[in-house]
């Protein structure tokens, strides 16, 4: 099961996405849920990412591997 939760409140945002779509022994989509998934939260990290480093005094990104 692949966990996305977010929080939004005055003025901030929070994401979380944990998990996989095999997790506990589900057969899921051929990995194609989880792909998308993937893709997704990268490519906004991606966006954040060049913003910051388009904006370095407005936005600051941290990324930690």
């Amino acid at each position: 099961m692949i966990e996305v939760t977010a929080i939004a409140r005055d003025g901030w945002t929070q994401i979380s996405v944990v998990g996989h779509e095999r997790a506990g022994g589900e057969v899921g989509d051929g990995g194609r849920v989880c792909a998308a998934v993937t893709a997704i939260t990268r490519t906004a990290i991606l966006g954040l990412h060049s913003v910051a480093k388009e904006y370095p005094d407005l936005v600051s990104i941290s990324i930690e591997e």
